[in-house]
């Protein structure tokens, strides 16, 4: 079992051969598929939605680590629950009843994750760590691309960690944003165990399965 996942970020895929671009992922040993979904409100990106998320579902068995990047994502949950989503993932700066959001993600049947944006404090997640399956740590402001790797989210990140570790969690700690061979080292010594992969993963020159050949093997044993 891999100590640690590699999540490309379909975003960062060529769109015109969607379906090659999965299969390579698959090849070369990705663990899951991410997914932003930016809606030109919360974040000033607008990027995929339900159909998209569906017509992936289709072309592949990996899982759809799916992170909501949306203003009122209540509204949305059952619609990505059934477009073929494993994980949903939502900010805490959008739900105003962050529990009872975990509640329904779960009901709908998938995982439930929590994640926020770099300014805002960890302890804004600390009510629903006991109920969550992931959290994720941005390490870039969300919706901003080409942005570099925030190297203040590592204490972020040790801080969840030691947070989870104290309830004794097994929810994964997963990380996005400039995740390359030089920065995901960082990220896994400080507890991270899913890392996110957007440019590094599919804009390698060698293709995607040299890039996510670079990440899986840049943590030495």
């Amino acid at each position: 079992m891999n100590k640690f996942l590699i999540a490309p970020s379909i975003i960062a895929s060529d769109f015109t051969h969607l379906a090659d671009e999965i299969a390579a992922c698959e090849s070369a040993g990705a663990d899951w598929l991410h997914m932003d979904i930016m809606d030109g409100h919360f974040v000033p990106t607008i990027t995929i939605g339900p159909l998209f998320v569906e017509a992936c579902k289709r072309a592949t068995k990996l899982p759809l680590d799916v992170h909501l990047m949306i203003s009122n994502p209540d509204q949305y949950l059952e619609a990505f629950a059934k477009a073929g989503a494993n994980t949903l993932t939502v900010h805490v700066e959008t739900c105003p009843n962050l529990l009872q959001t975990i509640e329904k993600i779960k009901s709908l049947g998938c995982k439930a994750g929590i994640t926020l944006n770099p300014l805002t404090p960890a302890s804004a997640l600390d009510v629903a760590l006991p109920l969550v399956d992931l959290v994720l740590v941005m390490s870039v402001t969300p919706g901003y691309s080409g942005q570099s790797f925030m190297p203040e989210m590592i204490g972020k990140v040790e801080e969840i960690r030691n947070k989870l570790n104290a309830l004794r969690s097994q929810a994964w700690l997963e990380v996005d944003g400039g995740i390359i061979a030089e920065t995901l080292p960082l990220m896994y010594k400080a507890g991270a165990n899913v890392f996110v992969a957007g440019n590094a993963a599919f804009k390698h020159p060698q293709g995607v399965g040299a890039g996510i050949k670079l990440l899986r093997e840049c943590v030495a044993d």
